[in-house]
């Protein structure tokens, strides 16, 4: 999607939790090993909200810290969308939580269910409103809470999953890059691919579910492996085809497996210099993945050699959904 009048981004913001549960805590969990780990993965250490810490309490921090780096305050936001699979309650949104505790007016506020294409979505999204003119200022929040959905029983996939929030500002008026393209999609033929099977309409959360610990995330990974490094691939090429009188400048991906990342990269034929990585430090985090990846990159300076270059964020995740978004810094 592009066209109509200019939005891009004006400030970010994230949050981590405290605590670190690292590869050798998992060696006293599950039969595993460090060495095991980093080698699949490049993973080497995640964080875990505190007992009672919510999703709302995290993304709100992202956004105090996405408003303190625009220079602006929450009477200023028309609109916030929260992309999460992991909100504080089925119902009421975890945005009007965020709305409530950050002290907004009477704005709207919706979540967005995409998984780890969700930030990705909710950027589109928030983009139209900016571009339209019914928003002039969006707060866009990614706020994950896995640890509450991870079976820390299958090393397989336990070993994955990191807690975070980050958020950005959607805005008419911008310094960190105009949001020049979007794309999303979705297959819902691969719905079982990475699923919560039980605690939905379709089956019931009962003792019986609980029992066979259906409460819990299951992912199919080589399925996972072979898509994710194909919509990486072909996100970027869209991105830079659409976009062929730009220079890339850097590409920001969902962070969810070093391997898959360096499988996509040399496809695409592009050095690490040109990729923002940080899942050593916090794993996948789905939703919030790029959120982080993108403040943390700009406040230490990585996008400071990209003026006038092309900026494209790429995620994929259950649904199956894949979107990128493209910013022209």
């Amino acid at each position: 999607m592009s066209g109509g009048g200019h939005a891009g981004i004006r400030g970010s913001g994230c949050y981590l939790p405290e605590r670190i549960l690292s590869n050798h805590d998992f060696e006293k969990i599950v039969d595993t090993s460090d060495e095991w780990i980093t080698t699949r993965t490049g993973i080497k250490e995640r964080r875990i909200a505190a007992p009672g810490q919510a999703t709302s309490d995290m993304g709100t921090i992202a956004a105090q810290r996405a408003l303190e780096s625009a220079g602006l305050t929450p009477n200023d936001i028309d609109l916030i969308l929260v992309a999460t699979v992991t909100p504080d309650y089925p119902f009421p949104s975890t945005a009007c939580l965020i709305q409530h505790k950050l002290g907004c007016r009477e704005i709207g506020a919706f979540d967005l269910s995409a998984a780890c294409s969700g930030f990705m979505y909710a950027i589109s999204t928030a983009s139209q409103f900016v571009r339209n003119g019914a928003a002039k200022n969006v707060l866009v929040v990614g706020a994950e809470t896995l640890s509450r959905v991870t079976d820390y029983s299958d090393r397989g996939s336990a070993i994955l999953f990191g807690d975070g929030a980050g958020a950005v500002i959607v805005s008419n008026e911008f310094a960190h890059g105009e949001i020049v393209s979007t794309e999303i999609h979705s297959d819902g033929a691969g719905f079982e691919t990475i699923i919560v099977p039980a605690g939905g309409s379709a089956k019931p959360l009962t003792a019986e579910a609980i029992s066979a610990r259906e409460q819990y995330m299951k992912l199919r990974g080589r399925e996972v492996f072979k898509f994710a490094v194909s919509r990486m691939v072909e996100l970027v090429e869209h991105a830079l085809a659409r976009h062929a009188d730009i220079e890339l400048g850097l590409v920001v991906p969902h962070q969810v497996n070093l391997r898959i990342i360096e499988s996509a990269r040399d496809r695409l034929g592009i050095t690490d210099d040109k990729l923002v990585v940080n899942i050593e430090r916090y794993g996948n985090t789905s939703a919030a993945s790029i959120a982080i990846a993108f403040d943390e990159a700009r406040r230490a300076g990585r996008f400071d050699a990209c003026a006038g270059k092309l900026v494209v964020m790429c995620a994929f995740g259950a649904g199956l959904t894949w979107g990128s978004v493209a910013l022209r810094w």
